[in-house]
């Protein structure tokens, strides 16, 4: 018999450089889905990657709001989110939208 496990992105997250690559695709597919949740599940497994109280501390939040911030469906303000993103070693960019 076959043994399948779930899989998990925390487990391939190590560096910064993997966990910005990471979050530049799900912003894309978000974009792409018009999804919000799509980015925000990947900025949670990220901080999962790099230990949610590590990140909670040093974005200058509770553990707790942390995870109520990155819950399903939450919507979090942009200055946590930029906390969160600053805590992970990461920034965003722009660039203009692909046209279809």
């Amino acid at each position: 018999m076959t043994k399948v496990t779930t899989f998990d992105p925390t487990r391939y997250l190590e560096s910064e450089e993997e966990i910005a690559a990471y979050l530049e695709v799900a912003a894309e597919e978000a974009a792409e889905l018009n999804d919000s949740n799509i980015l925000l599940r990947a900025i949670e497994n990220a901080a999962k990657a790099k230990g949610m109280m590590t990140v909670a501390k040093e974005a200058g939040v509770s553990r707790e709001s942390l995870y109520k911030s990155l819950a399903k469906d939450a919507k979090p303000r942009f200055e946590t989110i930029a906390k969160v993103l600053q805590a992970l070693g990461v920034q965003m960019t722009f660039t203009p939208a692909r046209k279809a």
